[in-house]
């Protein structure tokens, strides 16, 4: 705890010996000494006169709480001349309308003609105003700021430079935020030509170069430049080409075409980037981002020391593979090219990639030892996540069978004509099936998912990014390299990347350009951080696999106990395995609610009483905290129910769509329950475990949803197509469609052609 004006506040251990600018967007929470340039276009209004209040508060408390994280802030700021602009208005605006009264005795007011205001004037008058606004803005959140003001001389005369630069440590030392601006009331007109021509060379012609200069004069670890753009484009932001830079590089300057500068203020994107390489040489990082943007502004500042992917950052550090964003195109493209094979040719692939998880089986099982070993030494996993992780031959030999059974049924997926009509005579129309384009699949501890995923893919011609948790690196790296030689045999390699970069997941769910729909695999917290964070982009999954059996009074002794010990027993971790057990009130203290009990007994199964049933013992078991909880485990909730009727109505109030079963000899009972039950999966004497897509006869799937559009339940190829429309037509226009026109419409439906019964 560190005190200022005796205020205390918590400081997170910061430390870092400057020299090397960071490598990664992850290392910069890291940064200890950071600088925010805040553009003339970022500071004032959209009229250039006056200040954009609001967005300046945002800035100033984002800036307060990096301070008070134990951070040492610096701002450089524009501002003054357009604050200055609107007081100087102002009082001629007062002026004149005085003196027009006077001289016409005129109470009504001719139009005015305002000089133009010179800009050192307008600083004059703007400067005083400005800091005073964020002195006041500080002092909400008790840190006191400081004003400095410099020119070019400042940094070029030696003793004023050490003077400079020991006024900046001192205030620094002293928790003070310093305010720098340059001293736009002195300040000679610009160099055309004298700006940054090296590490020992700088002109302080406008904000940008001053902040340069201040950051590596100061030893800085971070730059944030705030602009009225959401970074570096690689050509005229607004052009139909440009793209945003999200990392660059020295030497890539030639591929970038700059535009022009922003409304107000000296400098423009060109400026700000001779700037940035001109500080990352002198080892502090750069990040160039967007200041003004509504939605992101309040938290740029934050997202930015966070690590997060905003706007462009500058690194000296070339990853020595393709970025996220070029692996999403190569994806894409790939996938384009998948969709265009013959159904032969991708079954083909999977066949392919099926008989190398068996050949391959001792390398695969090796680099998952190493995985296990490592997540084992570490202690970081919880043992249903181990179990997941783990491969065995059975694993791998089922994964083949599933592969085989999706490359059988996958020969008309894509290109299938599901709806033929004739719209009129020689003008039909076809709605056929399509992928859906480029898919991300982000999925925990489940090698045997990326097979899976990626078969249903090139079953689907979908384009195919993987994600896969660290704790499964080696057996994910391996699982790729054969999934890409089996691709390799019709030339599609590139259609599924997997992604080994230190990319944020929340990152990758702000891809909505290069993305499609987002496959989450793994613990409803990671669904639900995914669903959050996603912007633009659907996610298809479940948060939760709160799955119920409904024991009815007309079950059957024989099956209750057998479905009741596989829907728990035979894969607690699975998300279609029992989590709550609803029992019919009339069953309680029978022989058969007695053979329930002493079966989860003896397989070790933790009981957790419901509200209900708590209320019929005298010593219940532990009473469950939540009736909406999914375990994962040897553990689960018993519930009394009085009817069917209330099981469904229990099943909709704290389920999760998922899967549920009711176990009765009952048919009456069975369909009422089949047909009210509003879950993903609704099942009649079965094991809630039957939820697969390989169960179900889909090859496999990729995951199961519990939404209610487009894909329901387990999710094999036909949850990965949509469709498209084909008119053929000859000459047609709507107008011929008229009432006086010469055309009728038919709308009739058409046969479809015969499906492949192979």
């Amino acid at each position: 705890i560190r005190c200022w004006s005796n205020i205390p506040f918590i400081t997170v251990p910061l430390s870092r010996a400057h020299g090397k600018s960071f490598a990664h967007r992850s290392e910069l929470k890291h940064a200890k000494r950071i600088v925010v340039k805040l553009g003339s276009a970022v500071v004032t209004r959209g009229d250039e006169c006056g200040l954009a209040l609001g967005r300046l508060a945002s800035i100033v408390e984002q800036v307060s709480m990096l301070q008070n994280q134990g951070r040492e802030m610096m701002i450089v700021t524009s501002g003054a001349v357009a604050f200055g602009k609107q007081r100087l208005r102002h009082e001629i605006l007062l002026s004149q309308s005085v003196r027009q009264a006077l001289h016409s005795g005129q109470s009504q007011l001719k139009d005015m003609a305002i000089p133009v205001l010179e800009a050192r004037a307008c600083a004059a008058a703007g400067q005083s105003g400005l800091m005073a606004l964020y002195e006041a803005m500080f002092t909400q959140y008790s840190i006191c700021a400081a004003q400095i003001l410099v020119t070019n001389l400042d940094f070029h005369d030696e003793q004023k430079r050490r003077n400079l630069n020991g006024t900046l440590h001192e205030l620094l030392r002293m928790n003070i935020v310093p305010i720098i601006n340059t001293n736009d009331a002195v300040v000679p007109p610009p160099e055309p030509n004298s700006d940054l021509q090296g590490v020992n060379v700088i002109s302080v012609k406008d904000n940008d170069s001053l902040a340069a200069r201040l950051a590596v004069e100061m030893k800085t670890d971070l730059l944030i430049v705030l602009s009225d753009v959401e970074g570096l484009f690689d050509s005229p932001p607004g052009s139909d080409d440009a793209k945003l830079i999200d990392i660059f590089y020295p030497g890539d300057q030639q591929s970038v075409t700059f535009g022009t500068k922003s409304r107000v203020g000296m400098g423009g994107m060109e400026a700000k980037v001779k700037a940035a390489l001109w500080a990352l040489q002198g080892g502090t990082s750069v990040v160039i981002a967007n200041g003004t943007h509504p939605k992101i502004s309040g938290h740029v500042i934050t997202d930015i020391v966070e690590g997060k992917k905003v706007g462009t950052f500058f690194s000296e550090v070339k990853p020595a593979g393709p970025t996220v964003e070029q692996q999403a195109e190569m994806a894409r493209a790939g996938g384009r090219t998948l969709a265009a094979l013959q159904p032969e040719q991708r079954a083909e692939i999977i066949y392919r990639l099926a008989d190398l998880l068996t050949d391959q089986r001792e390398e695969i099982l090796l680099a998952n030892k190493k995985d296990l070993e490592e997540a084992e030494n570490k202690g970081r996993l919880a043992l249903p996540l181990l179990k997941r992780l783990s491969l065995s031959t059975s694993k791998l030999n089922s994964l083949a069978i599933g592969l085989r059974q999706i490359a059988a049924s996958s020969q008309d997926s894509v290109g299938r004509v599901i709806r033929r009509t004739r719209i009129a005579k020689d003008l039909d129309l076809e709605q056929v099936t399509v992928p859906i384009g480029v898919l991300l699949v982000i999925f925990e501890s489940r090698p045997d998912c990326l097979p899976q995923v990626s078969a249903l893919a090139i079953a689907s011609g979908n384009g195919l990014l993987l994600k896969g948790g660290k704790e499964a690196a080696h057996s994910n790296q391996i699982l790729h390299r054969l999934t890409q030689e089996a691709l390799s045999i019709h030339g599609v390699r590139d259609a599924v990347q997997l992604v080994n970069t230190r990319e944020e997941v929340e990152d990758l769910c702000r891809l909505d350009k290069l993305i499609d729909l987002i496959i989450p695999r793994g613990s409803s917290q990671l669904v639900r951080n995914i669903q959050k964070a996603a912007k633009g982009i659907p996610v298809m999954g479940h948060s939760e696999g709160i799955c119920h059996v409904y024991v009815d009074t007309d079950a059957s002794v024989e099956k209750v106990t057998r479905i009741i010990r596989d829907s728990k027993c035979e894969y607690p971790a699975a998300c279609n395995a029992l989590e709550t057990l609803l029992i019919h009130r009339d069953l309680l203290r029978t022989p058969l609610f007695d053979q329930i009990i002493d079966m989860l007994r003896v397989e070790q199964v933790k009981i957790h009483a419901g509200p209900k049933f708590a209320s019929y013992l005298t010593f219940s078991p532990s009473e469950v905290k939540s009736l909406r909880t999914e375990y994962g485990d040897l553990e689960c909730c018993i519930e009394v129910v009085d009817s069917a009727q209330e099981a469904v109505e229990h099943i909709h109030k704290y389920g999760s769509s998922h899967t549920d079963v009711i176990i009765t000899e009952n048919e009456k009972t069975a369909e009422f329950f089949l047909q009210h039950v509003d879950s993903a999966c609704v099942f009649w004497n079965a094991s809630t475990r039957f939820s697969d897509g390989y169960r179900f006869g889909l090859g496999a799937e990729v995951g199961i949803s519990t939404s209610r559009i487009h894909a329901r339940g387990p999710v094999g190829i036909e949850g990965l197509l949509t469709t498209k429309w084909l008119l053929r037509g000859d000459n047609h226009v709507v107008s011929d469609f008229s009432e006086h026109g010469s055309m009728k419409y038919l709308h009739e439906s058409l046969p479809l052609p015969q499906r492949n019964a192979n």
